[in-house]
């Protein structure tokens, strides 16, 4: 309940004139001659005069028990032995404007003009991993800590503990401690200069982390942003990374802003991502078996620079990380494994030495590799197609062009390959000798029938197929 000394009906009429006070309890008597109040305190029997008047009271005085408080507005001014100071009229002299907190202390009475701004309420107890963020709204000497505050001024008082109340200071909140696991850590920012708890000064606006296992409690300037999680990384899985400021990672390593790199389980077994730094994605491994390979496009180089338009062949058996910035020509190929009657016709992409044919090869160079042989085209290679050779009976055969000189030549009964200047070539036939060949008769059981008819000998387009008269 808020008793304030305000002016108010007594308790009795004004024809009341004997006022018995009970222990604990007092009145505010006003003198109408000289209009000034005083207090009267029980236990005794106040006879009223006539020119007095009662106008607070009888009222129970206050009683602050242990580890409780409440706070006086406008208390009354005290001497060295805390007895109140009376002015020459006898009228108490009070601090106006002011408050006072009061604990524990024997049952007291208001004097007149004082007013009990926040009733009796028990002390806050901070709890360990728990603080009270303070803030002054006047300059004071802490006597605790022997320190100057000036009014705007924060800090912790960090539990375990009672807090005691001044009225030079506020509460703003209460602060819990955030609970680091394993595998993790919390971003701060300073919301003002400061000094963080291992000594080191951060500017306003400024971010870290926190990795160390346990409790922290962030400081009177901290924030917490957000709680961390460290990625585990195995060994077929890596973390893309990239700097958003230029920073020292944990190694050292000085990130310009914008580079991107790989953190490998070679690296550390888990990685939490500092301030400054952003997952791009996570990289699976590739893998080739024996009989695969793969080109890349945009090579890292071994100073951890792309090397722009340059390409590099990768042999399995391997498992690698394509680095940021690389990417797989065509993705993961088979090898060619060529048989004793397969071909690959080849073309060179830039000038090379070819070590297996021992000579020097130009730009637009072709030429051909049979079976049986197993083949991986470098890097300045590009496969054109794959032949195969033409089995033919003796009554069968192919036309062929030399795409060089343009000569046309037939190749008969025999099993041929073409080679990397030659094609099949498509004769033209008359319609009448096409309409001929459409009818699929039988050149030896309609041999009566003497109109010429053409036989095709193969299983081929008729106009790539040797044509033999009957």
């Amino acid at each position: 309940m808020d008793r304030r000394s305000r002016p108010a009906a007594p308790s009795g009429d004004e024809s009341q004139n004997i006022y018995r006070i009970p222990p604990y309890f007092y009145i505010h008597v006003l003198d109408q001659n000289t209009n000034m109040t005083r207090v009267e305190i029980g236990p005794k029997t106040f006879i009223r005069q006539d020119n007095e008047k009662v106008i607070v009271g009888p009222e129970k005085m206050i009683t602050v028990p242990p580890r409780h408080y409440c706070i006086v507005e406008n208390p009354v001014v005290r001497d060295d032995d805390s007895r109140p100071v009376f002015d020459e009229l006898g009228q108490v002299k009070l601090r106006h404007a002011d408050q006072e907190i009061r604990l524990a202390q024997d049952p007291f009475p208001l004097y007149p003009g004082e007013l009990l701004k926040q009733v009796v309420t028990g002390l806050k107890v901070v709890t360990a991993n728990t603080a009270l963020r303070l803030r002054a709204i006047l300059d004071f000497d802490d006597d605790d800590d022997g320190e100057k505050h000036v009014a705007g001024d924060e800090w912790l008082f960090e539990g375990p503990g009672t807090y005691i109340p001044r009225k030079e200071v506020v509460v703003e909140e209460t602060i819990r401690a955030t609970v680091i696991k394993a595998n993790q850590a919390i971003k701060l920012r300073a919301r003002k200069e400061t000094q963080d708890r291992s000594g080191n000064d951060r500017v306003t606006g400024e971010e870290w982390l926190v990795k160390q296992i346990g409790a922290y409690l962030p400081g009177a300037y901290e924030e917490v942003v957000d709680i961390v999680d460290a990625y585990v990384l195995t060994e077929k899985v890596a973390l893309h990374m990239r700097a958003t400021k230029t920073f020292k990672d944990i190694k050292d390593v000085v990130r310009k802003t914008g580079e991107e790199w790989l953190i490998c389980f070679e690296d550390t077994e888990a990685h939490i991502p500092d301030v400054y730094e952003e997952v791009v994605g996570v990289v699976k491994i590739t893998t080739l078996t024996n009989r695969q390979y793969c080109v890349i496009l945009d090579p890292v180089g071994s100073d951890g620079k792309p090397q722009l338009g340059q390409k590099r062949l990768v042999r399995g058996e391997k498992s690698f990380f394509l680095q940021p910035g690389e990417k797989l020509e065509s993705g993961i190929q088979n090898v060619y494994v060529l048989g004793e009657d397969e071909g690959l016709i080849l073309r060179a992409t830039q000038a090379f030495a070819d070590d297996d044919a021992k000579k020097e090869r130009l730009p637009g160079d072709r030429w051909m590799i049979r079976g049986p042989s197993e083949y991986i085209p470098p890097v300045e290679v590009e496969v054109v197609t794959k032949r195969k050779a033409i089995p033919l009976d003796e009554n069968e055969g192919v036309y062929v062009r030399d795409t060089k000189t343009g000569k046309v030549r037939a190749m008969v009964g025999a099993t041929y390959m073409l080679t990397q200047d030659e094609e099949l070539w498509a004769k033209e036939l008359p319609p009448a000798v096409e309409k001929l060949l459409q009818q699929a008769r039988d050149p030896l059981a309609d041999r009566s029938d003497r109109s010429g008819k053409a036989v095709c000998c193969s299983c081929d387009p008729p106009a790539l197929s040797i044509l033999i008269y009957y």
